[in-house]
Formats: C-alpha cells, structure tokens, sequence
C-alpha cells in the first residue's frame, strides 16, 4: 500500500462499500474488468472521466481513482479526466476534496486555474484543470472512457480513440450551488464516489 496521509486514510476506511447495490456493481464492473485485463497483461491503465464540463464529477472520480490505485499499491495506473467543453474546476470541489485531507496547491491564477492535487507529502501530483476530452493532456488511444454524466454519455456516443467506453454517471452537485445543503452534497457526492472507485480497485488481483 503506498502512503496515503492519515486524514484521507481515515475517510477511507470509513467507507462502506457493502451498501453498493448489485445493480450499481453491475455499473462498476466492466471497469473492474477493464483494469483487471491491463494489470494481467502489465500494461498502462489509461482512464480518461468524461462529464459535460470538467468542472466536478470528472475531477472527484479521476482524483479518487487515482488515490485509489495508489491505496492499493496497483501499478501503472494513470487517471486523466475531461469534458465535451472546457469551464474550470468549480471552486466548491476544491474546498470538499481539501477538506477530506487532500493538499491542493492552485499553480495558476487564470480563468481556468490550474492546481496540483496530492494524496501525501511525497505523492505525485495530480493536476487537475479543465479540458475537453481530447486535449493534448489527455491520452490518445488505449484508454477506457468513463462517462460519468448522462448529458454527456448521450451528447457523445463515439470517444475517439477509446479502447472501452463505459458510463458510470452520477448526479450532479451543481444542482444544489447556493443553496443551505451545498457543502453537504458536494461531500455526498465525493464520498459515493470514493466508494465506488474503493470497490472498483479492492477487486484487482
């Protein structure tokens, strides 16, 4: 297992990943099956996390995911997200993931700011910014991508360049933006999301 700071640990292992229905796993598990094939073959696990915008469910399942690859110490895993448009990185997702332990760093003060994400001290970072799917950032083939919105799961039947594409949506936190129970369903959300991506990498062999 590689070292995850403590604050993010414990979030960790307070997760419940045995209130995942069958029918969610059922989502789950041509990803699984995804990473699962690249691990036997000791390839590169390319996922690249689709939504509308790249503004919050995207960065919440890459960054997660990419937390999780490292909780249990699976290699080679590298987690990319994107958007049918470019916005930025809503601030509200920053405050949530920094607030579950994550240190985040913003590199750059621009419209579409760019930041450094890190699980621990010595960890790599993970940037995250906002782009369209196919930006430069981003892998060009042998990736499995993740749609993780609806809109965009139907605004964008074909992902050039997809070696797998699966959708894995979620609803939206921007629904509840200015309102009393914001902050509590931006955490909502990034904790249904860590959950599922904790059961996604619990079962790689």
């Amino acid at each position: 297992m590689e070292k995850i700071n403590q604050k993010i640990t414990t979030t960790i292992s307070n997760l419940e990943i045995d209130k995942i229905t069958n029918d969610r796993k059922l989502v789950l598990e041509p990803l699984v099956n995804f990473i699962q094939e690249k691990v036997a073959t000791n390839k590169d696990v390319n996922i690249n996390f689709i939504c509308t915008h790249n503004s919050r469910r995207s960065h919440l399942a890459q960054i997660w995911a990419q937390t999780m690859a490292a909780y249990f110490n699976i290699k080679n895993v590298k987690c990319y997200s994107g958007g049918t448009e470019a916005t930025a990185m809503f601030y509200k997702v920053v405050e949530t993931l920094k607030n579950t332990g994550f240190e985040i760093n913003k590199i750059s003060e621009t419209e579409n700011p760019i930041y450094a994400i890190k699980f621990n001290d010595n960890s790599q970072p993970i940037i995250g910014f906002s782009k369209k799917y196919e930006n430069e950032f981003n892998p060009k083939s042998e990736f499995a991508a993740i749609m993780t919105c609806s809109q965009a799961d139907v605004g964008c039947p074909f992902i050039f360049g997809a070696e797998k594409r699966i959708p894995i949506t979620y609803e939206d936190p921007k629904l509840f933006d200015g309102k009393e129970i914001q902050a509590e369903k931006y955490q909502e959300r990034s904790l249904q999301i860590a959950t599922e991506m904790l059961y996604v990498f619990s079962n790689i062999n």
